[in-house]
């Protein structure tokens, strides 16, 4: 299974390759070193080859890591550039030469590296931006440590400060964005196996960073900013008529004094559990006029309307004696996913006689895919 998802996922690029003469980018994103990124990418690499794809390696960094290392062989490598700084040699990625060779695609690892001086770019992911300009693809990888966005939240998680770090909008530009994911358990085995760092580095590690609650936390920062992508790219790339719709909710409330905190309350958190905007709806018909209404109730009613509105709710008020109707009315109009009420107050007399009413509702909202919740 994980195989097919490989190459449905190599298909898509492809496919993503041939759109567009601006050159498509590709990011692997992972909680941190060791889960994988470097040798998903190498695997794809060989894929794309397979499927007749003209791809180099412009800079891979295997940190001696054997079944990362063992992939390079059999992938066209752009060999780097030396620079000499302060009396040292060092090697970067040869951008010119890139740029010279042009192939369909291209492998640049450690995007959020920083640039030796004398280089065209500060940073790598300038260097990708050039590339991509020129009409040649880009397959990266990073960090979600490096991200600028949450660098310190990074940092009072792990206690370490990141230097090197990429803007928010190398993610907003990627055409595709992939998170490499292991649990802590799975991560902590490859590190003391040798298969992240050499045997000298692995106890300092295990000290450190690489910490079950640190890692955990991480984790979760990744999967967030993968959901967020994927979230932006649906809301601009489907049509509303095919994609899915977004969690929203209404809490329809009456003056009842007993039901309306709770359901304003409890869809309140169902709102905050899914990060959905919510709305509280309260259709006044002629017997819960104000006129008609007790005082003690009143304050009650406008108590509750100002507690919707401290927990972010847009309230809605509307005067109208078709209760129901109106509830399906403004739940189609605001695209409402689901519906909360309050469990009701009524007696098995009421119940009986108000069955047709409460059947028709539930085939209304069941046609328009509308979920119906009734909150103890």
């Amino acid at each position: 299974m994980e195989e097919e998802n490989k190459e449905t996922s190599v298909r898509h690029f492809l496919e993503l390759i041939k759109k567009s003469r601006r050159g498509k980018l590709k990011i692997y994103i992972g909680m941190s070193a060791g889960v994988g990124k470097t040798y998903r990418m190498l695997q794809e690499s060989q894929a794309l080859l397979r499927n007749g794809v003209d791809i180099c390696i412009g800079y891979v960094e295997t940190h001696n890591r054997a079944e990362t290392h063992a992939l390079l062989n059999t992938i066209p490598l752009i060999p780097r550039k030396s620079i000499y700084y302060r009396g040292k040699e060092i090697e970067e990625m040869d951008l010119k030469a890139i740029l010279n060779r042009h192939p369909e695609v291209v492998i640049v690892d450690e995007l959020a590296h920083t640039n030796a001086e004398g280089s065209k770019n500060g940073k790598r992911w300038q260097d990708v931006l050039d590339l991509l300009e020129a009409g040649i693809s880009v397959i990266s990888a990073v960090n979600i440590q490096h991200l600028e966005s949450i660098n310190e939240e990074v940092q009072a998680i792990t206690g370490i400060a990141v230097t090197e770090r990429i803007p928010d909008k190398i993610l907003e530009a990627a055409d595709e964005i992939v998170n490499i994911d292991l649990t802590a358990d799975e991560l902590i085995t490859r590190l003391k196996e040798g298969k992240i760092y050499d045997q000298s580095k692995i106890e300092r590690a295990l000290g450190n960073f690489f910490q079950s609650d640190k890692i955990l936390q991480l984790r979760e920062l990744a999967l967030k900013e993968v959901v967020h992508q994927v979230e932006r790219k649906i809301l601009s790339e489907i049509p509303k008529s095919i994609k899915l719709r977004p969690e929203k909710f209404l809490a329809c409330i009456s003056s009842n004094p007993e039901t309306a905190g709770v359901v304003i309350r409890k869809t309140a958190r169902l709102a905050s559990y899914y990060r959905s905007p919510w709305m509280v709806l309260y259709v006044q018909s002629d017997s819960e006029s104000m006129e008609r209404i007790k005082l003690d109730k009143q304050r009650h009613l406008i108590n509750h309307f100002k507690l919707a509105t401290e927990l972010g709710a847009e309230l809605v008020k509307i005067k109208s004696n078709h209760i129901t109707q109106t509830i399906i009315d403004m739940a189609s109009q605001k695209e409402v996913t689901t519906i909360c009420i309050g469990k009701p107050h009524l007696n098995i007399f009421q119940v009986i006689l108000r069955t047709a009413i409460f059947n028709g509702l539930l085939k209304n909202l069941a046609s328009k895919d509308i979920d119906l919740v009734i909150l103890s």
